[in-house]
C-alpha cells in the first residue's frame, strides 16, 4: 500500500487562510506530509516546546533525535494529539489537526512498552484498532492475516503476549498500528528495551516496512546510531527547539552548531579566539598553537569540530603545511575495537579528543608524545557561545 499526496480541500484552504496563512505558507502545507508552523507548548511558565517550523514529506522517515527533555517527545505527542498545542498551527495531509482528537487524525503509534491488551491473542491485538472503527469481519481477517505477514508473523495469531519475546511484542505492535493503513505512523523509543543485536534486527526490519507500506513515519530516539542508519532525515532537538534537520550525512559532515556536531556520533573540538586569514580561511589560536579551518565568520570565539576518522596520528615534532594541520598531543588511552584502534588524546591547554586509526596505521600506547594531525579542509569551522544551542553564523 502507497499514499499519495493529497491536496489541500477548499474548504480546509479556507480554515487555513481564516488562521492567517498566507499563499506561501498554504502551499507549503499542502506539499507536506506533516506540518508544523510556530508550534509551542507551555505548561504554566514553562515552554517545553519553542516555536517550531518543521514539515515532513508525504511518505518520509522523519526521526527526532535529541537529549531526555529536549522537546522530541512533546512534539511527537502534539501530533499525536495526546498533547495540546499551546500555539502554533499543525496540520497532517494539509487538514489542521489541533483540535481534532487522536482517533480522528489518521496516525498509528507505537509505543515502547508495547502496550498489547495480556488477555487477547496477537490476532485479537491486530484486529483491535478494526473493531473500534466497525469494519466487517471478513476484511478484519484479512487484514489481520496482512498485518501478520507483513512482520513475518503468520503462524503467530492465536499466540498471547505473555508466550512472546520482547522483539515479537514489539513487532506486533507495529503490526497492530499499521493494520488499517494510517498515512502517519508515529514511534516512541519503540525499541529502548531491547538488547543491542535484537534492536539492529528490527531497525533493519522497520525500515523495510517503511519500503513496503509508504506511510509516513515518526520516529524518537535519543539513540544517535539508530537515528543515522534509519532516517531519511533527522531533526536534531536541544532545549525545547529544533537545532538542524537534514540527512544524517549533512548532520554529520556540516553541522551548524557545536550541540549537534557533539551529539551526533565523536568529535574532537578545539576551541580558542580566531582571526580571517586569505579570503575564506580562519586561524584559531589552541594554547599557543595555530591551527586553519576554511570558512569565515563574524564572531571571535571559534572552534573546530574534527571527526575521529578525519584525523591521523604522526610522530613527535610532525610540522604543520598549508593544507595539513598539526598538534602535539599525548596518548591518554588505546583500545582495539576489532575493525579499528580508537585514541583518546589529551590536548594542548586541557580536554581531550578522539581518533580512529586503521590496523594498517602505526600503533602506539599510553603514554606516546605523538602530533595530531588533519586536513585544514576536514574541520568543521563552528562558533563557541559556551551555549549549546547557538548558530554558526
Amino acid at each position: 500500500m502507497t499514499h499519495d499526496q493529497i491536496p489541500v480541500p477548499e474548504g480546509h484552504e479556507q480554515q487555513l487562510r481564516s488562521e492567517g496563512l498566507n499563499t506561501s505558507a498554504i502551499a507549503e502545507i499542502a506539499e507536506a506530509g506533516i506540518s508544523l508552523t510556530s508550534v509551542t507548548k507551555r505548561y504554566g511558565p514553562n515552554t517545553v516546546v519553542d516555536r517550531i517550523d518543521l514539515a515532513i514529506e508525504p511518505g518520509e522517515f522523519m526521526t527526532f533525535l535529541g537529549p531526555s527533555g529536549s522537546g522530541k517527545t512533546t512534539t511527537l505527542n502534539m501530533i499525536a494529539g495526546f498533547t495540546s498545542v499551546t500555539e502554533g498551527h499543525l496540520h497532517i495531509s494539509g487538514k489542521p489537526v489541533a483540535k481534532l482528537p487522536p482517533h480522528k487524525r489518521d496516525i498509528g503509534m507505537v509505543f515502547q512498552n508495547y502496550a498489547l491488551f495480556p488477555h487477547k491473542t496477537v490476532a485479537e491485538n491486530i484486529a483491535y484498532p478494526l473493531q473500534r472503527r466497525r469494519i466487517g469481519k471478513a476484511d478484519q481477517q484479512r487484514m489481520v492475516a496482512d498485518a501478520l505477514a507483513m512482520v513475518r508473523m503468520g503462524d503467530y495469531g492465536d499466540r498471547y503476549p505473555s508466550e512472546l519475546s520482547g522483539g515479537q511484542q514489539q513487532r506486533v505492535a507495529l503490526a497492530r498500528a499499521l493494520v488499517y493503513e494510517p498515512r502517519v505512523l508515529l514511534m516512541d523509543e519503540p525499541l529502548g528495551a531491547l538488547d543491542k543485536k535484537l534492536r539492529e534486527w528490527l531497525q533493519a526490519e522497520i525500515k523495510r516496512i517503511h519500503r513496503e507500506v509508504g506511510s509516513t513515519f515518526v520516529y524518537v530516539t535519543h539513540d544517535q546510531e539508530e537515528a543515522l542508519s534509519m532516517s531519511d532525515r533527522i531533526a536534531v532537538f536541544n532545549n525545547g527547539r529544533i537545532e538542524q534537520v537534514g540527512t544524517a550525512e549533512d548532520l554529520y559532515e556540516a553541522p551548524r552548531t557545536l550541540f549537534v556536531g557533539r551529539f551526533l556520533g565523536e568529535s574532537t573540538v578545539l576551541l580558542g579566539r580566531g582571526e580571517a586569514v586569505g579570503d575564506d580561511r580562519t586561524a584559531i589560536e589552541v594554547a599557543g598553537h595555530r591551527v586553519l579551518a576554511d570558512g569565515r565568520s563574524r564572531h571571535s570565539d571559534l572552534a573546530i569540530l574534527i571527526r575521529p576518522e578525519n584525523l591521523r596520528l604522526e610522530p613527535a615534532g610532525t610540522a604543520a603545511t598549508d593544507d595539513r594541520n598539526a598538534l602535539p598531543v599525548r596518548i591518554a588511552d588505546a583500545t582495539y575495537l576489532g575493525s579499528s584502534r580508537r585514541y583518546t588524546v589529551e590536548l594542548p591547554g586541557g580536554g581531550t579528543g578522539a581518533v580512529r586509526l586503521s590496523h594498517e596505521a602505526r600503533s602506539y600506547a599510553a603514554g606516546d608524545e605523538v602530533a595530531m594531525t588533519w586536513a585544514v579542509k576536514s574541520g568543521v569551522l563552528l562558533v563557541d557561545t559556551g551555549e549549546a544551542g547557538e548558530s554558526t553564523t
